[in-house]
């Protein structure tokens, strides 16, 4: 497993703070950048993630701006890309196990810093569930234009 993981500038000591945590996890991760606080277009590194993945180079990506918002928006811009934001343990989940997700979305402005490895671990101790959800998830596959 390799992780792409991406920030702009309102993102980078979040994921600063995730890189530790994948190193704890034993995850091997390809940090994207930025790398420091100048200001950044958030799009630039939610699209370099996702292309990541969706390439097969990665397995999974974690993209990080202020609300989380808008590098998801750019993450799904890719195709073959499902990026879900979440805001706790059970978004994080959830994403993975209804929805398919492969690019997990987190806000630096607006998530406390404590529950960010609660989101992570979350995210990847969770599994497809597959069953009624492949359905789904082939459906939003579909809609890819």
């Amino acid at each position: 497993m390799k992780v792409a993981i991406g920030a702009d500038h309102a993102g980078f000591e979040v994921k600063e703070q995730i890189k530790s945590l994948l190193e704890q996890m034993g995850i091997e991760y390809e940090d994207l950048g930025t790398y420091s606080t100048e200001p950044v277009d958030y799009p630039d590194f939610g699209a370099a993630v996702a292309k990541r993945v969706a390439s097969g180079e990665a397995s999974e990506g974690i993209v990080v701006c202020g609300s989380g918002i808008g590098v998801a928006i750019a993450a799904n811009k890719i195709r073959g890309i499902r990026a879900a934001q979440a805001w706790n343990e059970e978004t994080a989940r959830l994403a993975r196990q209804h929805n398919d997700a492969n690019v997990l979305a987190i806000g630096a402005r607006v998530i406390p810093k404590e529950e960010i490895p609660k989101i992570i671990r979350a995210w990847f101790d969770a599994r497809f569930e597959g069953g009624r959800h492949a359905r789904r998830v082939e459906k939003i596959r579909q809609l890819e234009c």
